[in-house]
């Protein structure tokens, strides 16, 4: 029996992925939780095989609770489930210790299917999203840019930002711009937004 644990802030979609799971012979849902902050914890508890995250959840993100987990229960193969199939949340996906990254508009035999080669130590991406993020290519931001990029997502003033990560405000105005001339926008806002579609925030 492969024990599986679900992670999705959307009841109604964690629900129905539970329900696609149970019906299966060889698969028994033992953990659904609704927040990234939960998944060691409910983990540890239940003892998955696989682990089902989303990417954006409240609290700590999906990706963050791969690397997490993928540290305090080696043996939990996780797949990211999401329904923003960007390029750049593949490459941190994998690089979090996901081994499989599907979509949630993929039909439930796709789903079942991805747990079952996981489980049997394979590997599982979206072929679509994986041509993609090889031609978009990995995240130019350094972790620097990527942070303060990411603490100017709500509009953040350059004052504030610094204060938040402990910068001056000259180096966070010189990671700015560099950011946003990574990703070709003009303005900081834009940069959000591009890092964003991309999958690189």
């Amino acid at each position: 029996m492969i024990r599986v644990l679900l992670a999705d802030d959307q009841a109604m979609v964690r629900g129905a992925l539970a329900t696609v799971l149970d019906l299966e012979p060889d698969m028994a849902v033992v953990a659904q939780i609704g927040t990234g902050d939960e998944v060691v914890a409910a983990a540890k508890e239940s003892s998955p095989d696989v682990a089902l995250l989303d990417v954006q959840m409240p609290g700590t993100d999906g990706l963050t609770a791969a690397a997490r987990l993928r540290e305090a229960l080696p043996g939990c193969r996780v797949i990211i489930c999401t329904t923003f199939g960007r390029p750049g949340y593949l490459a941190r996906a994998m690089a979090a210790g996901a081994v499989g990254f599907v979509v949630k508009d993929a039909p439930p035999e796709q789903l079942v299917e991805a747990v079952r080669r996981v489980h049997s130590g394979l590997r599982v991406v979206d072929p679509a999203l994986a041509a993609e993020s090889l031609a978009t290519g990995v995240s130019p931001l350094t972790a620097r840019e990527y942070d303060v990029l990411r603490a100017a997502k709500d509009g953040s003033t350059v004052a504030d930002i610094a204060r938040e990560l402990f910068l001056s405000d000259g180096t966070v105005r010189n990671h700015l711009s560099a950011a946003i001339g990574k990703t070709g926008a003009r303005t900081r806002a834009e940069a959000v937004r591009l890092a964003e579609e991309r999958g690189w925030l």
